[in-house]
């Protein structure tokens, strides 16, 4: 008599790639290129204080860009002159679809650049979460919403992360900048460059360095 084997398959777990925009898919800030051009105001020395601490990164956005009066056409114009999206992005966007991995970028900075910059290089169906933009007579007024749609000071990304997370995902964390590493040490895996890259050796979390985005894109496929 033979006997029936049941055959158990081992199911990948749901993979998740987070990543920011600023410093991140692109080389360059943008946000920091339209401050430059349009800002009335010392906006550099609101950033000196975020970087120090002493405000949140939501306060910084909001002082900020306030300070600018230009039209919603002219800041495009210049965020599509100077932003340059680092190598291998498209890449990594397509090894993201082909494994069936969500990329999700959240970023601190302002949807209506990244909308058009994503929309220049031709990439249209990425989930975007980022600060939400009205274009006032005062300036431009900033709100970051995070999942409940509650209204967020600091801790935008992490509470997406914290949302994937709960929802079963595990999560490649993609950043460069200070305001990554509080989510990057919530996740499963970090890729790092920059600031978050210098904070993770001095801190001993284990993280694999990229240069350009064919890094992640090639280590994805093997994690």
């Amino acid at each position: 008599m033979k006997r029936g084997y049941r055959v158990s398959q081992v199911l990948k777990p749901k993979t998740l790639v987070q990543c920011d925009f600023d410093g991140t898919i692109t080389e360059e800030d943008v946000s920091f290129s339209i401050l430059g051009a349009f800002a009335n105001g010392d906006w550099r020395q609101l950033l000196a204080d975020h970087r120090e601490g002493r405000i949140s990164v939501g306060c910084f956005n909001q002082k900020a860009f306030a300070m600018v009066r230009a039209s919603e056409h002219a800041m495009i114009e210049v965020a599509k002159r100077k932003a340059k999206t680092r190598d291998g992005f498209e890449e990594l966007v397509n090894r993201c679809h082909r494994n069936g991995f969500r990329l999700v970028i959240v970023s601190n900075g302002l949807d209506f650049y990244i909308k058009e910059i994503l929309e220049d290089v031709g990439i249209d169906d990425i989930e975007v979460f980022a600060a939400q933009t009205e274009f006032c007579p005062e300036g431009i007024r900033v709100q970051y919403v995070g999942p409940n749609g509650n209204l967020l000071d600091e801790g935008f990304k992490e509470a997406y992360t914290k949302l994937f997370l709960a929802e079963g995902y595990r999560i490649m964390y993609v950043g460069n900048g200070v305001s990554d590493i509080g989510p990057a040490q919530l996740a499963h895996h970090i890729f790092a460059c920059g600031e978050l890259l210098r904070h993770c050796n001095r801190a001993s979390i284990p993280c694999t360095p990229f240069v350009n985005l064919n890094d992640v894109a090639k280590r994805l496929e093997i994690l």
